[in-house]
């Protein structure tokens, strides 16, 4: 992982000197953004770097840590990328260099996103919110399977484009890393508090189909729309509404019928 922080800038000399980001270039940016949807704002922000990163996928996480304002984790074709705020509103050049950056570790653009700090300083601190989101790095283009497009595909089929979550694979094997044996698999959660779906990555690979991660993706946005009342002391998570929207799903038999035949390989991941 490579982390930057303020001090650790290399800056040659130079006359170039960046400015504070003109409220209107902002405005124009990210025009398409509702005023506080920070979500909405980072897969802008995510977008605009991976133009710029052609040679691997970007999975982007915005936080408010004061001390790290980059830092760039590299792993089998993903980059995974976590800023501070202050960079949402990035102008094209500053954009442009944190996919040099992230793609080659490039020195004029290490400088260029120091100057960027130093410029914008007072914003380096922590948000005062009832609740602040989980600074989660949000992978959703897998090696065989896009989330972003298969969430959004059954929010407008299923409902009518009512839920509003994040998504994202969950915690990848890492290189070299031993595969264990395991007798059970948690192939999908919801975090209410966070509003986030985390697959788990044995689904992204090329022996498992699309309708199954579907059927996944599906179920977990159900606990958005579904009560979760507590029965007897205990949280009752799948109701008897809950499982029985559930089953509309198009592919609901073929999908379990799926799963049963090929458990044993989404365990051995």
């Amino acid at each position: 992982m490579t982390r930057v922080e303020p001090s650790s800038f290399w800056y040659p000399e130079t006359t170039q000197q960046l400015k504070p980001v003109a409220p209107r270039r902002v405005r124009a940016v990210l025009a398409a953004v509702p005023e506080g949807d920070h979500e909405s704002a980072r897969q802008v922000l995510e977008t605009r770097i991976a133009q710029h990163v052609p040679d691997g996928r970007l999975a982007l996480a915005v936080t408010d840590n004061r001390y790290t304002m980059i830092s760039v984790k590299r792993e089998k074709g993903l980059f995974r990328l976590r800023l501070h705020h202050m960079f949402l509103l990035a102008e094209p050049e500053v954009v442009r260099a944190i996919g040099e950056y992230v793609a080659r570790n490039d020195r004029e653009a290490s400088r260029l996103l120091g100057q960027f700090i130093d410029v914008h300083q007072r914003k380096i601190r922590r948000a005062r919110r009832a609740h602040k989101p989980a600074a989660v790095t949000i992978e959703t283009r897998g090696e065989v399977h896009d989330l972003q497009d298969l969430y959004d595909t059954l929010n407008e089929r299923y409902f009518a484009g009512a839920i509003e979550a994040r998504i994202t694979w969950g915690q990848r094997l890492q290189p070299g890393g031993r595969r264990r044996p395991r007798n059970s698999i948690k192939m999908g959660s919801y975090s209410v508090e966070d509003r986030l779906i985390r697959i788990h990555p044995s689904l992204d690979r090329a022996f498992v189909p699309r309708l199954f991660v579907e059927w996944i993706v599906f179920h977990e946005m159900l606990h958005q729309k579904h009560d979760i009342p507590v029965v007897g002391g205990r949280r009752q998570f799948h109701t008897p509404g809950f499982l029985a929207e559930e089953a509309t799903f198009e592919h609901f038999e073929i999908a379990r019928r799926w799963e049963r035949e090929h458990l044993d390989q989404l365990l051995s991941y």
